[in-house]
């Protein structure tokens, strides 16, 4: 990219975007980086990690690595959409973290990411499942 200041590598998200059209994958943002977005939690990632629909792979970007990791058809199934970073940062937490999260999810997902949710729950993991029914149904 070039800017008044001279040549710059493009930022990772710009590089993940541009692979993610070129190849026809679905490449979205990391557990632990939509339960940051969320503010499920105050830790925010030092690597740069992508789930993706391909192959997993490491990319250099400049100086910068970034990880491409081969997840489950359920945790992409969403993609970017806020309903599909809630579904990734509740499977990051796992099974005994994620019903603390509900109460902040309940506050901040719209009434239409609940029914994508809910849409999409036959194929979560049972646990993940039973936990966005509670989530959507009270």
């Amino acid at each position: 990219v070039q800017t008044r200041f001279g040549p710059r590598s493009p930022s990772a998200e710009q590089a993940i975007e541009s692979l993610a059209l070129q190849r026809g994958e679905t490449i979205v943002p990391s557990g632990a980086a939509a339960a940051n977005a969320l503010g499920l939690t105050t830790q925010v990632p030092v690597k740069s990690v992508y789930l993706t629909s391909g192959r997993s792979r490491v990319l250099s970007l400049g100086r910068q690595a970034v990880e491409l990791r081969h997840a489950p058809r359920w945790q992409l199934a969403l993609g970017s959409k806020t309903s599909g970073q809630a579904v990734r940062a509740l499977a990051w937490l796992g099974p005994d973290e994620a019903p603390k999260a509900l109460q902040i999810l309940r506050s901040k997902l719209t009434e239409t990411a609940k029914t994508e949710l809910m849409s999409a729950a036959p194929q979560f993991p049972t646990w993940l499942a039973r936990l966005v029914g509670e989530m959507v149904h009270g």
